[in-house]
């Protein structure tokens, strides 16, 4: 259950927010081996006077925060990385403008499904990959 918020300048298209959104979920399914149908995602988008750009960054830069459940392998972790940016770069983004923050929150941190702490739950796929 990943929720991602990908940060970005405003102005882009429907289809290439859509095509974001698109990207980083396929990363998660192929590393995380999440379910196709896990999908808890937004996308942000900013003026450029609220959204301050790193210094040698484009316009195009992209900010990805995921927050988690914990138990992945540092060499999942990076499959996911190396994925997103891979599959952003699809989208004619530099992968030098893909920036990506994971965030692991420990299971009793995380009320889902009426308000039950997950780490009482049985999520039906394997979170130690």
């Amino acid at each position: 259950m990943p929720l991602v918020k990908i940060s970005i300048l405003r102005g882009r298209s429907v289809a290439e927010k859509k095509d974001l959104l698109d990207a980083v979920h396929s990363a998660l399914v192929d590393a995380f081996k999440i379910p196709e149908m896990d999908r808890n995602q937004r996308l942000v988008e900013f003026d450029p006077v609220n959204f301050e750009i790193p210094s040698g960054k484009s316009d195009n830069y992209v900010l990805v925060e995921l927050t988690v459940f914990p138990g992945r392998s540092i060499e999942t972790k990076r499959r996911l990385y190396q994925r997103i940016v891979k599959k952003i770069g699809d989208l004619d983004i530099s992968p030098d403008d893909v920036f990506i923050v994971l965030h692991e929150p420990p299971l009793e941190n995380w009320g889902i499904r009426g308000g039950i702490p997950a780490i009482e739950i049985d999520f039906g796929f394997n979170i130690k990959v």
